[in-house]
Formats: C-alpha cells, sequence, structure tokens
C-alpha cells in the first residue's frame, strides 16, 4: 500500500525506470503545439476535476519539508495537458474492437482512452464521496479518508464501473510518477524539484566524468530542455 511506503524510497527506487520512460514517451506526451506547457486555466479538466486530481497527487506523493508533492510540483497540470493532447486522445494506438480483458503484460484493453478514462473515473469517484456520511467532495476530504480511497482502488475493494477503478488508479499512478519526474516543459517536475531531489541532471550536454562516480551527489543543477541553448520549440 502506498501509505506503507516511506516516500524518498519509493520516488528514487521508480526514479531511473520513470524518467527513462518519460524521455523515451517525449514525442507522445508533448503538447499539440510543441511549445512548452505553462501556468493557467485547465486545458483539459473542468475546475472540480482539476481539484480533485491535485488532491490525489498529493497523497501519492506527499509533499515534506524538502520537496513539494505532487501538488505543488504540478503533477495534475502535466496530467491535464496530456489528456488535451494526442495522449489523451490515444492518437497512434489501435483502438478499434474487440475490447476484452487481458493480461498486465499486454496493456491497456479498454474502450476508452485516458481521457475518457479520468473523466469517467472523476466523475464515478465524485458520487462515491458524495453519497458517503457528511456528502462532502472528493477534494474537500482529509488526508486520511483519501489514502482509504486510493488502497481501495488499488485493491479492488471500491469498484466505480465495472473494474474501473483499479484501471485508474495504475493510469493515475504511472501519470503522476510521469508528471513528477518528467522535463519541466511538460508542466511537472516544477523547478526541477524531483531531479534536484534525486541529484539527476537533466539535459546537460555532458557529465560523463560522474557517471561511474556513485555514492557522490551530483554539485551542479540540473537543466531543463528549454534551458538549452540549442533548443526552440516544435513550430506547426
Amino acid at each position: 500500500m502506498i501509505d506503507k511506503l516511506r516516500r524518498r524510497d519509493l520516488l528514487t527506487g521508480t526514479a531511473a525506470v520513470v524518467i527513462g520512460q518519460s524521455l523515451a514517451r517525449a514525442s507522445v506526451i508533448s503538447t499539440d503545439t510543441g511549445e512548452p506547457a505553462k501556468a493557467g486555466p485547465w486545458q483539459y479538466f473542468t475546475p472540480a476535476e482539476g481539484a480533485q486530481v491535485e488532491a490525489l497527487v498529493d497523497r501519492i506523493i506527499p509533499p515534506d519539508a524538502q520537496t513539494p508533492g505532487g501538488k505543488g510540483a504540478g503533477c495534475a497540470v502535466f496530467i491535464d495537458r496530456q489528456l488535451a493532447g494526442p495522449f489523451g486522445r490515444h492518437e497512434g494506438w489501435y483502438t478499434l474492437p474487440p475490447f476484452v480483458k487481458g493480461i498486465k503484460q499486454q496493456g491497456p484493453q479498454s474502450s476508452k482512452n485516458p481521457a475518457q478514462l479520468y473523466r469517467s473515473a472523476l466523475a464515478a469517484l465524485e458520487r462515491y464521496c458524495r453519497g458517503q456520511p457528511g456528502g462532502k467532495s472528493l477534494a474537500e476530504l482529509p488526508a486520511e479518508k483519501l489514502d482509504e480511497i486510493l488502497q481501495a482502488l488499488e485493491s479492488s475493494t471500491l469498484q466505480l464501473q465495472g473494474d474501473e477503478g483499479k484501471t485508474f488508479f495504475e493510469a493515475l499512478l504511472t501519470d503522476t510518477q510521469e508528471g513528477f519526474f518528467a522535463d519541466p516543459i511538460y508542466g511537472g517536475n516544477r523547478d526541477m524539484c524531483a531531479w534536484k531531489m534525486i541529484g539527476f541532471p537533466g539535459a546537460r550536454y555532458d557529465y560523463r566524468d560522474w557517471v561511474g562516480r556513485h555514492n557522490e551527489r551530483y554539485p551542479h543543477p540540473p537543466v531543463s530542455i528549454a534551458g538549452r541553448a540549442d533548443w526552440t520549440p516544435k513550430r506547426r
């Protein structure tokens, strides 16, 4: 369960894998325009949905004294921008029927694309929360209640629509991790907070002198793709 894992152990243990996946998906998880994601109004989420996702990502990655949590790091912004773009529409994916439940190694088998999954699951979660004693919105729940909901989704004890609860949890967990560790041009990892936490150099041209120096803190600040002198946004 996520509440039994120490935050830094979880994040540093998955950082290399997640960073690699995020960089490999860079052409997929970019915005439609190729411009860096910027702070501002939600592009896909409604204000209520945005508040829900911010509440959830801040429990998946809680803040501590050194590093912002999922909300402060911009993970919800990252997810919003991806759902508003080609990733959210499953562009480039084979999405024709039949839709049957597959094994984990076969990847998503749902008829819904990521944008549709989030919208449907968030609406179902809101109905569930409103139907509980007190009738509060998900975004108004205290941390311990949010943890209970995430644990129930993870274990499939909370069903939303069919098996959508666990599917949504897995998507949210992956997208939150990617938003935390991806290059800041995609809206998350605000101020490169995650890279600073793990000592990742980012898009620096050359750090070969440090590759073999294990258990030493990399002394230079990370560099975003947008911080490189030779980087220009894609134009259409």
